[in-house]
């Protein structure tokens, strides 16, 4: 009995300690780590919500960019931070989605080296063609591709992306071959499109946006299964092509190292629900093209693993291999 009572008696001790430590968290300045360069998809999400964040826990939020090796620099310092709430990661589909299906070998796994904290962004990609090319919707873009096997080029921003993974989804429903282009960010994709350097190209709305705006590219489709409610006018490839089950979406998540106390991690959920409602920081999102998210850590994760799931089956049959 003495045994038992001095295991309970540690046990309410650890969880007192640790309900404790998250009613008075933070007491020091808060890292968010962003495995990419500054002014990308990821960067601008965690810049969002680290100015937030900053204002409701009275604590400064750096944004930390760790770019190279497709994210996993960033991602591995991520996982190998003291569990103490003081170090989160900023990831997207790429690294937890994506990745595992490409490379054989990654420093880390989501769910052995992360806590799960929230669903903060996410957002169609786009399928656009130069606006002076004959090709001027996604019936025309199958027949082209259709009528020239493996010739009309698909400008990505990078072999094995989301976007290439988006693109062959696409070229498989639809029944027919793209020839892949990748370029250096999708930046540079959007502006081989607008320049008419390439046919066509699939990138996120954000990266784009600019040169539609401009009059140069035209959006023909978005990828997901829903239209973008910032965009209402372009269809989904689902209307547009008749192409049923194509829904690829980009995501952006907050993450924590594994082992991260479980009242510290509610602390942090329960602020991100708070401020991805707020309409200033939805309208920053919509600006880009994504709704924000909010969703259970949970339901998170089963996110995750469904697309793990579709994007493995689409690498093997498309034969994707990383550069």
């Amino acid at each position: 009995m003495r045994v038992v009572a001095g295991l309970l008696c540690a046990s309410l001790a650890v969880f007192c300690s640790a309900q404790a430590q998250a009613q008075n968290y933070p007491t020091k300045p808060i890292r968010i780590l962003v495995p990419y360069a500054p002014g990308g998809f990821v960067d601008v999400a965690a810049r969002i919500i680290s100015q937030k964040l900053q204002e409701r826990l009275g604590q400064q939020v750096i944004v930390e960019n760790r770019s190279g090796g497709n994210g996993f620099i960033g991602t591995t310092a991520g996982a190998k931070a003291a569990p103490d709430g003081y170090t989160l990661l900023t990831a997207h589909t790429g690294e937890f989605a994506v990745s595992p299906a490409v490379f054989k070998d990654i420093p880390f796994d989501l769910e052995r080296d992360f806590e799960t904290i929230t669903l903060v962004s996410i957002a169609p990609m786009l399928v656009a063609v130069n606006v002076k090319s004959p090709i001027q919707s996604i019936p025309d873009l199958i027949a082209a591709a259709k009528a020239k096997p493996n010739t009309i080029g698909m400008g990505t921003p990078g072999t094995a992306s989301i976007n290439h993974l988006a693109g062959e989804w696409f070229a498989d429903a639809a029944g027919v071959k793209f020839l892949h282009v990748p370029y250096k960010g999708g930046a540079p994709a959007g502006v081989a499109v607008a320049a008419g350097e390439v046919p066509m190209g699939i990138m996120a709305i954000s990266s784009v946006l600019a040169q539609i705006q401009a009059g140069r590219v035209k959006p023909l489709a978005v990828t997901t299964a829903k239209r973008s409610p910032q965009f209402k006018d372009w269809p989904t490839l689902q209307e547009a092509g008749n192409l049923k089950d194509v829904d690829a979406s980009i995501w952006t998540g907050l993450f924590a190292p594994k082992g991260t106390p479980k009242p510290i991690l509610d602390k942090l959920h329960a602020e991100m629900v708070a401020i991805l409602a707020m309409p200033d920081v939805r309208e920053k999102f919509a600006q880009g093209g994504a709704e924000t998210g909010g969703t259970s850590a949970a339901d998170f994760v089963a996110m995750i693993r469904r697309e793990a799931a579709t994007y493995k089956a689409i690498v093997e049959k498309a034969n994707i291999k990383p550069e």
